[in-house]
């Protein structure tokens, strides 16, 4: 038997505000975010979901996500979980919970993706200014 280990593919990564599950096994994704817009901060959040499928590997795997502080000097949130794929044409899909989130200031946050302790995927994600009476974005620079 072959201990060898292939490392899978990130098929998908969605950062969203729900993750519920269908009757037919499938998911639904609700509220997919790529920014968030305010007018004040901090913004909290009691949960968030980050949504991951990995393919075309082979072995046992630890994914740890990350949402990483404007300064990029501390995590604000992180979760791991391991998972296995037993083929090479197997497929997992991850869902991470970010519980009582709170984002203290504008800027660009980052979410990152680790797949044993290797850097996999960094995604930009800003907390936007908008002026509430014109819901339009202002620019902080």
């Amino acid at each position: 038997m072959s201990t060898e280990i292939i490392l899978p593919d990130l098929q998908a990564a969605v950062l969203c505000e729900d993750v519920r599950p269908e009757a037919s096994g499938q998911q639904t994704l609700i509220g997919v975010l790529g920014a968030i817009p305010t007018s004040v901060v901090p913004i909290g959040f009691l949960k968030l979901c980050f949504w991951t499928r990995w393919c075309g590997g082979f072995g046992t795997f630890c994914q740890r996500t990350s949402i990483i502080d404007p300064d990029e000097q501390e995590s604000i949130a992180e979760t791991s979980l391991n998972f296995t794929l037993n083929h090479m044409h197997a497929h997992a899909t991850n869902v991470h919970f970010f519980g009582r989130l709170q984002f203290q200031r504008f800027g660009v946050y980052h979410i990152e993706v680790h797949l044993d302790k290797q850097l996999r995927l960094r995604i930009p994600f800003p907390v936007i200014k908008v002026d509430p009476e014109n819901m339009l974005i202002k620019n902080e620079n």
